[in-house]
Parts: structure tokens; C-alpha cells; sequence
């Protein structure tokens, strides 16, 4: 999805010119993909712009970078701070955020030690990533040919710019066939995620998803619907799933922070449930649920919302 130049980009601790926020060709990261990333939303509220879950975003930032032993040279309170300085700086209320990490230039090499760890935070507008219609009518999905990563080879857990490698090869695979969105099996032949999505089934009223275990990403998004669930009394189950099961599911739907909550119409051309495909009752319950607290039209019980202070931002 294309996007809309703002007026700055946070670089290492500092307000750059969109423009102006480069690196070198010969940094690690253009050549061995040494990045690990996150992305959130800052969404418009009743009582103004808010970003949902900053500090969980965060958090696992800091964790996919500790896998990959890099340290990040700020704190986790500066970076969120940072997002909420880039938000106010560029005058927006509502936006998608891209804080990522990564070995900068100083060396070239396999060895990434010699590098030197860098910070950059991106927003910028961004609309429903699977299309403004597919939150009611659902998407039209296959099951990938590529498999995401066998345990210990690349940790699945890490949101790092290197395993978008696969996902870009379960992306490019569904739309030349015709599809809005792969889902890809792990190494097993369970079902796993989708390119940029976690996955969840609905049968017999009870919420199936696949666990770590399946080469997930834990996803933000997909912790807030399994916390939801069972705030309405739906049981949930973490629990490998097999690729029949897929076509038999009541409901099916993608999570995410791009997607949010995104149903599933139909699965390798097997229209989903009983209702021709679409969204499904508990699909269209939990959306409810999500958007309302999004938009502060239900309490936020759980303070999953981030206000953006409107204070004059630091580093112009």
C-alpha cells in the first residue's frame, strides 16, 4: 500500500526532513536484512489521537532485538515517547508507526558485531490493508506452497526484517494467483499465519489458534482477541490445527495491527461456514468489541490506549 510523505522521520534521536532520512548503501542491514521492527497504530478517539498497546509494541521490539543480541540505544520510555513526539511533530490523529532496528554502516561481513546499532521511527496515514470492504465481506485466501521457518533456523518469535523474506514469498504467491492473502503452514504441516497475520478459527462457538510452537508471530493484536474472547465468555484454545480444518471452520479470520480483525470468505476457493463465506457472528462480535474501544465508545478497561500528549515535541 502506498503511502503519503510526512514532514519528519525520527533518526537516532533526532527530527529528520522525510527526505533526508537515508542510509548508507553499505549498511549491514541492506545486505543481511540485521533489522528488527514493529508496527502499531495510532487510531482517532473520542478524546483524541491514541496509540493502542504502545508499550507491548515496544516491548516486543526489545525482545526480537535481544534475540538477535542488539542492543537498542535508548530506553523503551524514549522510544515511546519518541512515537508520541513523531506523531505530534507531524500533526496527525490518526497514522500507522514503524519503529525499527538495525545494524547501521561499519563493516561488511556475516559477523554484525562491528556494526553499529541504529533507530528510526516512521508514521504515516495508512487505510485497511486488506481493503476497506474486507472487514465485513472477508478475503479470499489460499494455503501458501512455502512454509514458514522450521524451529531453530530463524526464530519465528522475533519480528525481524529477514523472515519477511518468507512472507513476501506467501504475499507474492496468493495475488499472482489471484488471492488477497497466503496463509502459510509451519514445518509439520500445521496451519501457522498468514504473510503479515495471525490466524484464528471459530467451531462450535470455541476460538482456535495455532500456538508459538506453529512458527507464529505473537502477535499484539492476537493477545487483545483471545482477551476479548473470554471477556464474552468464548472459550479459547492454543492448539496446532491442521490444514482440513481450515476448510471446515465455522468462521475463520486474520488478526493483526494492519489487518485488525479481518474475516476469511473462503480458503483455496471453499467458501467458509455455513453462510456462503464472509463474516461470521463471533468474528463480527469481536470486531465490535475492538473497534469500540479503538474509537472510545466502550471503556478501556484494559489501557490499551496510548493518548498522544499534545505538549510541544522534543529534537525539532
Amino acid at each position: 500500500m502506498a503511502f503519503d510523505k510526512v514532514d519528519k522521520i525520527w533518526m537516532n534521536g533526532e527530527m529528520v526532513d522525510w527526505d533526508d532520512a537515508n542510509i548508507h548503501v553499505l549498511s549491514h542491514v541492506v545486505h543481511y536484512g540485521t533489522s528488527v521492527f514493529e508496527g502499531t497504530r495510532c487510531y482517532k478517539t473520542r478524546t483524541g489521537p491514541a496509540v493502542f498497546r504502545l508499550k507491548e509494541h515496544t516491548e516486543r521490539l526489545y525482545n526480537s532485538a535481544k534475540i538477535y543480541r542488539m542492543d537498542v540505544p535508548y530506553t523503551p520510555d524514549e522510544i515511546n515517547q519518541a512515537c508520541l513526539d513523531l506523531i505530534t511533530v507531524n500533526g496527525l490523529d490518526e497514522c500507522y508507526i514503524r519503529p525499527i532496528v538495525y545494524r547501521g554502516y561499519g563493516q561488511l561481513g556475516v559477523n554484525p558485531f562491528g556494526c553499529p546499532v541504529e533507530v528510526s521511527i516512521a508514521v504515516w496515514k495508512w487505510g485497511k490493508y486488506l481493503g476497506p470492504e474486507a472487514l465485513e465481506h472477508g478475503v479470499d485466501v489460499c494455503v501458501s506452497s512455502w512454509n514458514r521457518m522450521a524451529p531453530n533456523t530463524l526464530p519465528a518469535m522475533s519480528k525481524c526484517g529477514a523472515n519477511y523474506m518468507n512472507s513476501q514469498l506467501v504475499k507474492m504467491e496468493a495475488i499472482s494467483h489471484g488471492y488477497v492473502e497466503g496463509i502459510a503452514l509451519d514445518a509439520s504441516g500445521h496451519v501457522s499465519e498468514g504473510s503479515g497475520e495471525n490466524i484464528f478459527l471459530v467451531q462450535n462457538g470455541v476460538l482456535i489458534t495455532p500456538p508459538f510452537g506453529s512458527s507464529i508471530l505473537p502477535g499484539i493484536t492476537r493477545n487483545t482477541v483471545i482477551a476479548l474472547a473470554k471477556e464474552m465468555d468464548i472459550k479459547v484454545i492454543e492448539e496446532e490445527v491442521p490444514r482440513e480444518a481450515l476448510y471446515i471452520a465455522d468462521e475463520v479470520f486474520f488478526t493483526g495491527t494492519a489487518a485488525e480483525i479481518t474475516p476469511i470468505a473462503s480458503i483455496d476457493k471453499i467458501k467458509i461456514g455455513n453462510g456462503g463465506g464472509g463474516r461470521g457472528p463471533i468474528t463480527k462480535a469481536l470486531q465490535e468489541q475492538f473497534f469500540g474501544i479503538l474509537a472510545g465508545e466502550y471503556p478501556d478497561r484494559h489501557n490499551w490506549l496510548t493518548p498522544v500528549s499534545v505538549r510541544k515535541p522534543v529534537h525539532v
